[in-house]
């Protein structure tokens, strides 16, 4: 299971670029080695106090004299600790989205992320975003593939009560964004998966309540991703996650995690490696601290291009990482693990599902995780009516209700399918994934969301005469920054601004590890092939029925695209 650590990002045929560490000698801005001096803008403004400080400001100053009032080092920097981005000024085309600055490019409305560590609401909650959608962000509410969902249209002026609404039902966006340990991925089935190797809500709860708002912790190079599970299915994408937790069972420790650091996409994509420990339930919350601390303290700072775990990895490799890990930061040793076992079942959990206590978890699909503030409320009631009070956002843009005795699943699923959530969806509704995109994102070229909902309505169309039997991913993205994940799709789409044309680039054949594959890997592109908007659906129905007249299914989409030559993707 160990992951590959090369790209094959621009061809299969050409070298593999690598995820590079620093010179000898340079200075990064690694605290434990070149002082906290800071080297840049955004180090100097961490430095002047805990960003955490400007939620005070938000209540008693700038909701009451509105957005204008807010200085450019709180509305672009410190307000990201509180959730809140900027969101894109509209009108202002793909074309300039690398010509102008944030201050150009930005609305006076705010896109802002809800934290659900795991994934986990109750109908109270899911209730609240629902009304709070309605009331304050124009019916938005998109499931994005970190489990949490983002509301925009956000005024400066409605945030204190959203907070006041959020807070009565347990739910706050702390650190949902910035410098911080992110969102926490946890299995969404933890608990109820009649399968799982070890039930990691403990952890997961152990995690947030000794982070989440930690000022050991508040100022990180960059952002921290965690995911933790014991499920069989793999379910948190632990390959591209800063730290991960991987349920295993030690033949001589019992069960508990495999530990994977180092992995992130974006630009300059690298999986995660092993560190070959194993790790006991117990000790997850000091490991976690470990590895964040040094990442705290090693990282690179200087520029925030090269501030993530993967490029210290890089440079280190892993058996100096767990060395630091052990000696420096843990004071201990920790006994060597096993890998995780192959995956068993699908990672989305969509469809009708058993629970080890006899009652069904029922997985619907999204249209790329769109939902509106009618569709949370009727998710509420139809959860409430079907007697559970427990749902579950997924990695997959997905959402799932939990507990559902059997006699209850089909009103579930026949409630729910009206307002775009699907127990049994189509091969591409299941597995198609798109980030914002232009309509919101000041970093995108292209739109996203409402292309992907138009391809996948085309493909259901066209595509009536294949049995596809295993969904092929489609993942859509704006921008390099892969939100989406494209590097790790079977098809993947990269939005691009070239000359004068809005395109995508093609990365085919990636994936992470799963029931069908021993190992992620990412996918490979061909030499100079484009592919505007306006064709997508005809290449995606063309590669597809490629696929399968030279396969007839046989293989994976990804092993086929792997090997096929190049006139065969195009």
């Amino acid at each position: 299971m160990a992951a590959q650590t090369t790209s094959t990002e621009t061809s299969s045929k050409s070298a593999a670029p690598r995820v590079r560490g620093p010179r000898p000698g340079t200075n990064l801005g690694q605290w434990k080695i070149s002082g906290k001096e800071p080297l840049n803008h955004n180090e100097e403004f961490k430095s002047e106090g805990n960003p955490l400080d400007v939620r005070e400001r938000i209540i008693d100053t700038y909701s009451k004299q509105g957005f204008d009032s807010i200085p450019t080092d709180d509305v672009h920097g410190r307000f990201r600790w509180m959730g809140l981005y900027t969101q894109r000024k509209q009108g202002v085309d793909g074309a300039s989205t690398s010509k102008l600055d944030a201050e150009s490019l930005s609305d006076k409305y705010f896109m802002m992320r809800i934290r659900t560590d795991g994934g986990r609401l109750n109908v109270a909650q899911a209730r609240v975003i629902g009304e709070i959608s309605r009331d304050f962000a124009r019916d938005t509410a998109d499931v994005s593939d970190r489990q949490n969902i983002q509301l925009h249209w956000v005024r400066i002026e409605d945030v204190p009560e959203i907070w006041e609404r959020l807070d009565s039902v347990g739910l706050l966006s702390v650190e949902a964004c910035g410098d911080t340990p992110r969102v926490f991925l946890g299995s969404p089935v933890a608990g109820v998966d009649a399968h799982e190797i070890i039930d990691c809500t403990p952890q997961l709860d152990a995690l947030s309540e000794a982070f989440v708002g930690n000022p050991d912790f508040v100022n990180l190079p960059r952002k921290f991703k965690t995911a933790i599970t014991g499920s069989k299915s793999l379910d948190v994408v632990h390959e591209i996650n800063d730290v991960s937790f991987v349920g295993v069972e030690h033949p001589e420790l019992g069960v508990g995690y495999d530990l994977w650091v180092g992995g992130a996409l974006s630009i300059t994509p690298r999986l995660a490696e092993r560190l070959g420990v194993f790790v006991a339930p117990e000790d997850v919350v000091p490991v976690w601290a470990a590895v964040a601390g040094i990442f705290r303290d090693y990282g690179y700072r200087k520029q925030r291009t090269k501030a993530r775990l993967k490029f210290l990895l890089a440079e280190w490799g892993t058996e100096k990482f767990r060395q630091v890990l052990e000696d420096e930061y843990l004071g201990r040793k920790l006994p060597d693990g096993p890998a995780p076992a192959r995956a068993v079942g699908r990672p989305d959990h969509v469809g009708v599902h058993e629970q080890h206590d006899g009652n069904k978890y029922v997985g619907f699909a999204l249209t790329v995780g769109r939902l509106n503030s009618a569709a949370l409320l009727a998710l509420a009631d139809a959860a409430e009516a079907a007697g559970s009070d427990r749902i579950r956002l997924t990695p997959y843009q997905k959402v799932l209700v939990l507990d559902v005795p059997e006699d209850r699943v089909a009103e579930l699923t026949t409630a729910l399918k009206p307002h775009g959530m699907d127990a049994h969806p189509s091969p591409f509704r299941r597995a198609t994934i798109a980030c914002t995109g232009i309509e919101f994102c000041k970093l995108a070229f292209v739109e996203t969301k409402g292309l992907a909902a138009q391809v996948i309505d085309q493909l259901e169309e066209r595509l009536t005469d294949l049995e596809i039997t295993n969904p092929i991913s489609l993942h859509i993205n704006g921008c390099p920054n892969s939100c989406a994940r494209i590097q790790t799709a079977d098809i993947g789409l990269k939005g691009q601004f070239i000359g004068e044309e809005f395109v995508f680039q093609v990365h085919l054949g990636g994936g992470l590890a799963s029931a069908d594959r021993e190992e992620g890997g990412l996918g490979r592109t061909v030499r100079g092939l484009k592919v505007t908007s306006d064709d997508l659906t005809d290449y995606v129905e063309r590669v597809t029925r490629r696929y399968m007249a030279e396969t007839n299914g046989e293989l994976t989409f990804a092993e086929w695209a792997q090997n096929a030559e190049e006139d065969s993707l195009r």
